[in-house]
């Protein structure tokens, strides 16, 4: 897991009545988290002994900790616990696993146990069992380490621009010059394909003037109502941009008795149009649940006719695995190239440009994937942290779908350390390190928060590095927001910084506190643009920040929950609600996934207009949910990256668009 290790989600508990609440119970050992609610409960994991658990109570945890870990009266033993254990099993507690490189064990089998010395620690901590499960060695190795710039890139920024001057005009001649519906008509389209080509970032002013004319103009009755694939693009733009359009619009094409009419299949341009448009659907819209019910069914159909335009079909599979609401931009320009090409209307101009901004974009970002992996090459973590997950390019891949424009360069760095840094804690806590370590490590964190010294003489050897590099890295941070004269961000950024504190990790806050952290420092370096106000904002956890946690949290849990369960590891939601509910797996998973639907339901309400704060700050918390889509769609594709994601990796920053 990519954050943390909590299975219970504040937008669940929220959602969900007090008979069908899931359990938060979790007990820490051996470097992991296990759910029970009662002692007889602690057979269902056969590694763990009851009275190693018992007698742990008194050592490890005094009463205060107890009541802020796990919510609990120390002395109800029939509660809640959160406390280390040992196994059972001799041949593991006794199993020397140092002579097992780290990279060669795959992180898929059950969990590896090993005893692990730590330098300056007590001989409890030396002969701590340590219950690590060794993860796979990153696929790239060190090809992206070095980076040669290409000698045409200064050549390709000109043309980027020039070609970008001309498209600004035409969309600027066509919102001013005339009030015709067909021109409307083809400005709508203009949109579209700029934004699925993924250089909207050129005209974000051009494109807010024109739809904001297009809105003045029609308000809520789009003037081709009769044209399904028009009448639903514009409704999905508007939607997009914010512009709170009704779907009742969409009753035109419904019959009296409240289903849409069967003929609109024979529409199938039109049918996939009215698909994407009903995924900009709030709670409540029953015209766009029936809408999505309807298409789907039939473009399933469609998609399976083999007389059916080729073209068409791969669009329409496409849209089925992942509709346009929940595609990243970079990702989504790779797969429109080829359609656009094919349309006999395809704007030449548009094409070309698109083609040298990709190129451009990618020689980019491949300097700043250089630059992170000779960052982490130089703190040597392989050999000093072998137990955390080697994922840069992965990690770098998720902090792109917050910000790919070049303008953000500096702040998709400063981000990718800080996602780094979360993987290490993750993985340091929900991997490797003892309840012991963890709560000096927290308690090192801490004062240095407060107090302007070094814990380092407190830290077990490997956590050293770990507790250096996160001051750094926060220092780096306080200067370049000195520079900028933006000293108050610190603040909040320092307070959000909870995710550090061991509470919390063991906490639901904690999770969506981590999310609201990343947000919140996706806005450090951005200018005037970001007021003290928007850091408040997303300190208060706001709707769309949890929804887009939920959505994080779920579908990680739909993917892996049986991995999770076959190394012992804490329940997943999947889990919990199976056994507080009697469901099945199948049904469970049912369950959640409508859960993930539901926060996609919040996401698009926040983004509706008027927001609470600027519109270009919703879009991080919008696009980390994107990104959860493509990465958890199949599998847990930042862990183990399947054909997909590595297919993904190797477009964006290996192979270049021939223009």
């Amino acid at each position: 897991m990519l954050l943390c290790i909590i299975i219970l989600w504040i937008f669940i508990q929220d959602q969900i009545d007090s008979t069908t609440k899931l359990p938060i119970i979790l007990a820490k050992g051996a470097g992991h988290f296990v759910t029970i609610s009662s002692f007889d409960e602690v057979d269902e994991c056969p590694k763990i002994n009851k009275l190693s658990i018992a007698s742990s109570m008194s050592d490890n945890l005094d009463d205060k900790n107890q009541c802020q870990y796990s919510g609990f009266n120390s002395k109800k033993a029939s509660k809640k616990l959160l406390v280390p254990f040992k196994s059972t099993d001799q041949s593991l507690n006794n199993l020397d696993m140092s002579s097992i490189p780290v990279s060669s064990a795959s992180s898929t089998s059950s969990s590896v146990l090993t005893s692990i010395g730590v330098n300056g620690s007590s001989k409890k901590q030396q002969d701590c069992i340590r219950n690590m499960v060794n993860f796979n060695a990153s696929i790239w190795g060190y090809q992206f380490l070095k980076y040669d710039e290409r000698e045409d890139l200064v050549v390709e920024k000109q043309l980027v621009d020039d070609l970008t001057h001309v498209v600004k005009i035409e969309l600027i001649r066509i919102t001013t010059s005339s009030h015709e519906s067909m021109q409307h008509t083809k400005l709508i389209q203009l949109i579209d394909a700029v934004q699925r080509l993924g250089i909207a970032y050129h005209f974000e002013e051009e494109i807010e003037e024109a739809l904001q004319h297009i809105y003045g103009t029609y308000g809520e009755q789009w003037i081709d109502k009769n044209n399904l694939e028009s009448t639903s693009l514009w409704f999905r733009l508007l939607r997009q941009h914010g512009f709170n359009v009704s779907p009742e619009i969409f009753k035109n094409y419904m019959g009296g008795d409240g289903t849409f009419k069967e003929a609109l299949c024979n529409d199938a341009q039109g049918t996939l149009a009215l698909y994407e448009a009903a995924y900009m659907r709030v709670e409540g819209e029953q015209i766009l649940d029936k809408a999505l019910e309807f298409t789907k069914m039939h473009l399933d159909i469609i998609s399976k006719n083999p007389s059916c335009d080729s073209s068409l079909r791969t669009q329409i599979q496409q849209a089925l695995t992942q509709p346009l609401r929940r595609s990243l931009e970079r990702l989504e320009a790779l797969r429109y190239i080829p359609i656009y090409q094919q349309e006999t209307s395809h704007n030449e101009v548009l094409l070309k440009l698109e083609k040298l901004d990709f190129n451009v974009l990618r020689s980019m970002h491949k300097k700043e994937l250089s630059q992170i992996c000779k960052w982490r090459k130089d703190l040597d973590m392989l050999n000093k942290l072998p137990y955390v997950r080697d994922r840069v390019i992965e990690g770098y891949l998720w902090i792109l779908s917050i910000y790919y424009e070049p303008q953000y360069s500096q702040t998709r760095i400063f981000l990718m350390k800080t996602c780094m840094w979360l993987v290490v804690l993750d993985d340091t806590f929900d991997n490797y390190g003892t309840y012991e370590e963890l709560e000096i490590f927290t308690q090192a964190v801490d004062m240095v928060n407060k107090l302007p010294i070094s814990c380092l003489d407190m830290l077990p050897e490997y956590m050293k590095l770990i507790y250096e590099e996160l001051v750094n890295s926060h220092m780096e941070m306080e200067e370049l927001l000195e520079k900028e004269g933006k000293q108050y961000q610190i603040h909040y950024v320092r307070e959000m910084r909870g995710a550090l504190t061991l509470e919390e990790y063991i906490s639901v806050s904690m999770v969506t506190s981590t999310y609201s952290l990343i947000i919140a420092r996706s806005y450090v370096g951005r200018g005037d643009i970001v007021t003290e106000e928007s850091f408040k904002w997303v300190s208060r956890y706001p709707p769309i920040v949890k929804a887009s946690f939920v959505i994080l949290r779920l579908m990680d849990d739909i993917v892996s929950h049986k991995e999770e369960q076959e190394r012992c590891h804490v329940a997943t939601s999947i889990e919990c609600y199976a056994k507080e509910s009697g469901a099945s797996e199948e049904e469970a998973c049912a369950f959640i996934s409508k859960k993930v639907v539901d926060g996609w339901k919040v996401i698009n309400k926040e983004s509706l207009r008027p927001t609470d704060v600027p519109f270009f700050l919703v879009m991080p918390a919008i696009n980390l949910a994107r990104m959860c889509d493509v990465l958890y769609n199949v599998n847990d594709g930042f862990t183990h990256a399947g054909e997909e994601v590595i297919n993904y990796i190797k477009l964006l920053f290996l192979h270049p668009i021939l223009v």
